[in-house]
């Protein structure tokens, strides 16, 4: 009796810990957004036909979107999905041609031209301007205004630490020794750690800082402990 008691009681654990699963899966958020529509797929296949480089290409923007969406949730923040997938798929697009303007920053320049490409792809209209403010302040150095431009600015400034901040800048190091080199890109993770934290703005933005910062940090201690300063990289 004491054995198929046992075995009751894990059979109802089991069913508590699998429904636990299902409602965890039904509300956490995911790479794809509800209804994805034709628009959707038109950006999303034009991003990654076009935005090619290990550091602010199509899988970049990916974490972006997906990350946004993870921290307005953990929030409790309602976004509008719209503003904020067209706003992370394109608000690189000006750091390729033919939309780029070295004259100019490059989130300007995507956003003012943000329009041309989704007009004519079923995306409504009307959050053009609001897709055009996120992009505008996605950098970690902008103000962003709005639920949509507040957690893409603090996904892409969570983008340059860790272990990722670390492969998009070392994956952009010449192989034939041109800028960026090996201490170069040192030198820039460098930067990202003394710049980019403080202006992580959300409360579950800054909940993930310590662990990427860790992973910065130790990072780049063990790289120049083994590289006589970063000299010989």
């Amino acid at each position: 009796m004491a054995i198929i008691g046992r075995m009751q009681g894990l059979a109802v654990l089991v069913a508590i810990l699998a429904a636990a699963t299902r409602l965890m899966a039904a509300s956490a958020p995911t790479a794809e957004p509800v209804g994805a529509s034709d628009w959707h797929t038109t950006v999303r296949n034009f991003a990654e036909q076009h935005f090619k480089n290990p550091a602010w290409g199509y899988s970049h923007s990916q974490r972006d979107y997906a990350l946004a969406r993870e921290l307005a949730a953990a929030d409790g923040v309602a976004l509008d999905d719209d503003v904020l997938f067209a706003a992370a798929y394109l608000h690189d697009m000006a750091a390729f041609p033919p939309w780029a303007n070295d004259k100019l920053d490059h989130s300007d320049v995507a956003a003012d031209t943000v329009d041309t490409i989704l007009k004519g792809t079923g995306f409504p209209a009307a959050k053009i301007d609001a897709v055009r403010g996120a992009i505008r302040t996605h950098m970690f150095y902008r103000e962003p205004v709005g639920p949509e431009a507040l957690y893409l600015h603090d996904a892409d400034a969570l983008d340059w630490l860790g272990a990722i901040g670390v492969a998009r800048i070392f994956g952009l190091v010449d192989p034939h020794g041109a800028d960026p080199t090996g201490p170069k890109a040192a030198s820039m993770l460098e930067d990202n750690l003394a710049k980019v934290p403080a202006r992580v703005l959300s409360p579950a933005g800054r909940a993930r800082l310590p662990q990427r910062q860790a992973e910065l940090e130790r990072f780049l201690k063990d790289l120049k402990r083994e590289s006589d300063d970063f000299r010989t990289l």
